[in-house]
């Protein structure tokens, strides 16, 4: 992180402890804010936690390892969430899965390092009769299967590659 964002992001902490009653139990919630404003919870933003609550880095780190609503990784532009629930399970979401992480080249949690994808599993999307499904950006892909990723994939990098030219 630059000097620069590194200052943005600090003051961005201190905006939101400055929000919540001082003590240990605010430190959840302002976890919460931090990770909605900022998308995840970075080193940086623990040790400007620390800073200002007097509640150690570490400690925090280790409050917030214990949810698993916490992420500790830049998100990426577009979420994939996989579903997990039972209907998608029993039809083959384990194998969609393992396609796009290879085709990724990332595990679940992870963000490419292009910063263009993040991969999660989710415990179910709703969508049961539709299983099993995938979810990008909120936009829900019905009867996946591993070859279906691919396209699915390059929909997306091609949404990449539009905005690139139009950036220019």
């Amino acid at each position: 992180m630059s000097e620069n964002s590194s200052a943005e992001g600090a003051a961005v902490v201190q905006e939101i402890v400055a929000a919540f009653p001082s003590g240990r139990g605010s430190l959840i919630p302002i976890l919460q804010e931090i990770q909605r404003r900022q998308g995840y919870i970075s080193p940086e933003a623990l040790k400007a936690l620390e800073r200002l609550t007097g509640i150690s880095a570490t400690e925090a780190y280790g409050v917030a390892t214990f949810y698993t609503q916490f992420r500790f990784t830049r998100p990426g532009r577009h979420k994939i969430q996989v579903c997990n629930g039972t209907a998608c399970h029993v039809r083959g979401g384990a194998q969609v899965l393992e396609e796009l992480e290879r085709r990724l080249g990332i595990s679940v949690g992870q963000t490419t390092p292009d910063g263009q994808f993040s991969l999660e599993r989710v415990a179910c999307l709703g969508c049961c009769a539709l299983s099993p499904v995938v979810a990008v950006d909120g936009k829900v892909y019905a009867g996946m299967t591993p070859k279906k990723v691919p396209g699915v994939l390059r929909e997306y990098a091609a949404q990449a590659t539009q905005s690139a030219r139009q950036e220019k």
